[in-house]
């Protein structure tokens, strides 16, 4: 059958789904989203330090931000939006762009 590459299901693949796996999917993917976000404001001591003139490699807060835009990208285009996905990693596309900028500008 091959990989989906999106969230679209004929009628006629459609399987049922038990109400207990859908419980432990919402419970998952809320966790997983508050860990990315928490990753992402792990940024705000690489931000103080680079306005306390001591700037951090900007190539890792570079790579997670684009990332970060490229899942945002990825949530918003599917046929049904991957609204965690979308909310868990905007926080990366914004306080990578912030720790980037403040490499260089501090």
């Amino acid at each position: 059958m091959g990989m989906r590459v999106d969230n679209y299901v004929p009628d006629h693949e459609k399987k049922k789904v038990d109400e207990r796996r859908i419980k432990r999917l919402k419970i998952f993917s809320k966790v997983a989203t508050l860990t990315c976000i928490l990753m992402y404001v792990s940024y705000i001591p690489q931000i103080m330090a680079n306005f306390s003139g001591n700037p951090v490699n900007p190539v890792q807060p570079a790579v997670a931000m684009i990332n970060a835009t490229l899942w945002v990208g990825y949530g918003w285009s599917k046929t049904y939006k991957d609204i965690p996905i979308i909310i868990s990693n905007v926080p990366g596309v914004i306080f990578g762009l912030v720790t980037l900028v403040t490499v260089y500008v501090h």
